[in-house]
Formats: C-alpha cells, structure tokens, sequence
C-alpha cells in the first residue's frame, strides 16, 4: 500500500505489526510492517505536539526498538519526532481534565459517541492545515465513523477496507 506523504498512525498499526496470532490477521500484519517501513524510509508522520498520541505509542510498543517491527517504529518516532523532516507535531487544545477532549475535534452529530481515547488523532488531523489521512487497521469501529468524518474533510484509511467493513458489521450484529 502506498502511503501519503504526511499521515497519522493508529497505534493498532505498529502493534499488530509486532505480531499476531490471528491467522486472519497474517496479512493485514504483513501491510501493517510495510507501512511502518514506508514511513521510516520517507518520514511524513504526524503526531501532536502534547505527546498524546507518543505516549499511547510509548505505552503500548517497545522503547527499546525490540523484538518486533512495531517496536522498531516506536524507536524510530523517539529518535526523530522532533525532525521536521520525518515527523510534524501539531498543537491541539485540550478542554477538559480528562486530556481527552479536544477544541479542534469536529462537531458532527455522527462523531457525538466518538471513542474517546481515539479523539486525538481526529482533533490533530483536523487541526492540521493539510488534512493527513488516519491509516486504521484494526479498529473496526472507526469504520463506523469513516463518512461522518470525511464530511469534516478528515479521511480515515483502512489497510483491508473489505476486512473492515465486514468486522465492524460482524460487531453491530452482537
């Protein structure tokens, strides 16, 4: 899959591409190392300037670069989040204690139940002048969301769009 210049990355991304068990995910893994690969080669990746989205990353990945390619892409955001040649840092706005709710997050009647934890790649996509894209792998609930946020001019990028849309639909049906 070829990439934007500039985008954001769901953590979901480096995580799977630590590895999966999920025979179903085999491949999805495999996009997920490509993508990661990409960025590292190009730069282009979009973070906030709060380290929100850093620290999700640094709480779910490896500082230390090992054992697996998400870790190797945790490593690589630490070592060059402040080059503006590989990373762009972008400042958004908290309004709330909770420093999960963001004045640069789109009001949209759709977007009211918006996971909250995610608020923050959607805030910094839609702060930032260019309008990166969100590159998703496996959380199949922003599929749900994916219209209601390209009506705000925010597009949500699914590695299996196909895999996406039948999960999301398998998980309404529950």
């Amino acid at each position: 899959m070829k990439i934007p210049r500039w985008c954001l990355v769901d953590t979901n991304i480096p995580a799977l591409a630590n590895g999966t068990d999920d025979e179903e995910l085999f491949d999805l893994a495999d996009d997920c190392i490509d993508i990661l690969m990409e960025l590292k080669k190009q730069g282009g990746l979009v973070l906030d300037e709060g380290d929100r989205i850093f620290d999700e990353y640094r709480a779910n990945l490896r500082l230390s670069g090992q054992p697996g390619f998400g870790d190797q892409f945790m490593k690589w955001v630490h070592d060059h989040r402040w080059n503006e040649q590989h990373c762009r840092c972008i400042p958004i706005t908290c309004t709330d204690e909770s420093n999960q709710i963001f004045e640069e997050f789109p009001e949209h009647a759709d977007l009211e139940n918006f996971d909250v934890n995610d608020r923050k790649f959607v805030a910094v996509a839609n702060a930032d002048s260019t309008k990166p894209p969100i590159m998703q792998a496996v959380d199949f609930k922003w599929w749900g969301w994916k219209d209601a946020l390209k009506e705000v001019g925010i597009e949500v990028r699914f590695l299996n769009s196909a895999l996406a849309k039948r999960k999301y639909e398998e998980d309404l049906a529950r």
